[in-house]
């Protein structure tokens, strides 16, 4: 007798599997559903970002090729003349000069100042952390603070720059701090370095604190001096930190305006006029708007080619350190 076997629908394989198409509408319902979120999340946030920063500068950059007062909306269609007019102007021209001495002088002066004394208070000193929130607490206060407070330091005769001056008999040295024109650019850097060193020097102290101690305590076994390490082991592991301080730092520089304005307003004669001044002194006092449009699209132009520059040069290395292409194939 010869049995003939039927296949069992229920044995097939895959027969007790779902539908994919159920599965696959699952999917696409969910991918959809965290796409509407996300998106949710974020228009409330590009709204805002369009509303107060996107359409301003679209529209300084047009109110920049008219002669405008600020009231109505621009008529008297001039193209580039207050771009021509721009580059012409001995103030504007000042401002791009005191704009690079900042820039110098912070590079010089203020950024090596931070970082000596991030490397001093690393080391193992008692009350080291007290140091480091008396450093830091000028960053805290305000522009508007600062200003009012030197301004009574180095009121003339009466401040207590010239009272301590007088005390130690050195009468002769004080005088006209902001009011000098000799003066007034040294004594305004002086400011900005109480300011805003102590900012620099926590992201230095932040990048020491993540060079790992092995590496020095290995240099030390070596034989090298406290100089070596620094020079060999310290500085190109701080590299990172130092590259994105001096770009906040140039581009602090070149928008510097509240701390300038509160305590010369620009004074005397101009000598310490920075762009953002000269741009508030035409557009709200003397109701120029279309060239105050011009100088801060200047300024703009002048912070992206920086800032573009900056990063293709000097910022290459670290934006592709932390990334790793996979090329080639594997076994």
């Amino acid at each position: 007798m010869t049995s003939t076997f039927l296949p069992d629908k229920r044995s097939t394989p895959g027969a007790d599997r779902p539908p994919q198409a159920p599965a696959a509408a699952g999917r696409t319902r969910r991918r959809v559903l965290h796409w509407l979120t996300a998106v949710g999340f974020q228009v409330p946030a590009l709204v805002l970002f369009g509303t107060l920063v996107l359409l301003p500068m679209l529209f300084a950059v047009y109110a920049a090729f008219f002669r405008w007062g600020g009231f109505g909306m621009p008529e008297d269609f001039i193209g580039g003349d207050n771009f021509t007019r721009l580059f012409q102007d001995p103030v504007f021209l000042g401002d791009l000069w005191r704009c690079l001495v900042l820039v110098a002088l912070s590079l010089v002066l203020q950024l090596p100042f931070a970082l000596a004394l991030a490397v001093a208070l690393n080391q193992r000193i008692r009350g080291r952390a007290v140091y480091r929130m008396l450093f830091f607490a000028p960053y805290i206060l305000s522009e508007a603070i600062t200003g009012v407070l030197f301004g009574m330091i180095f009121a003339p005769d009466d401040g207590l720059a010239d009272q301590l001056l007088g005390t130690f008999g050195l009468d002769g040295l004080g005088g006209q701090w902001f009011a000098d024109p000799d003066t007034v650019m040294a004594t305004l850097f002086l400011v900005m370095t109480w300011k805003y060193f102590g900012f620099h020097m926590m992201l230095y102290l932040a990048g020491l604190q993540s060079i790992p101690a092995e590496l020095t305590e290995a240099a030390l076994i070596d034989g090298a001096g406290p100089w070596q390490r620094f020079r060999h082991v310290t500085l190109p592991l701080l590299a990172p930190t130092l590259r994105i301080s001096v770009f906040l730092s140039v581009i602090g520089s070149i928008q510097l305006f509240d701390l300038v304005w509160i305590v010369t307003a620009g004074g005397p004669d101009h000598h310490s006029e920075t762009m953002a001044v000269t741009m508030f002194q035409y557009g709200f006092k003397r109701y120029q708007v279309g060239y105050a449009s011009a100088i801060s699209v200047a300024m703009f132009g002048i912070s992206l080619v920086f800032a573009l520059a900056y990063q293709r040069f000097v910022l290459r290395r670290d934006l592709e350190g932390p990334t790793t292409t996979m090329r080639g194939g594997g076994s």
